[in-house]
């Protein structure tokens, strides 16, 4: 029962979801997940700079 669009917190956030979920641009959050990569506290944390 394994859900391919269900991420998991060891690995690196899908773009659009990502975008929604802060409410940024597709390309600040293809930027911010290909800075951060699987670190999600870290890609969390510079989106909310981004959201402002």
């Amino acid at each position: 029962m394994s859900d391919k669009k269900a991420s998991t917190p060891d690995q690196p956030y899908q773009p659009i979801p990502f975008a929604k979920k802060h409410r940024i641009s597709v390309e600040d959050a293809k930027a911010i997940i290909e800075k951060h990569g699987a670190d999600r506290k870290s890609a969390d944390k510079e989106a909310r700079r981004v959201a402002v």
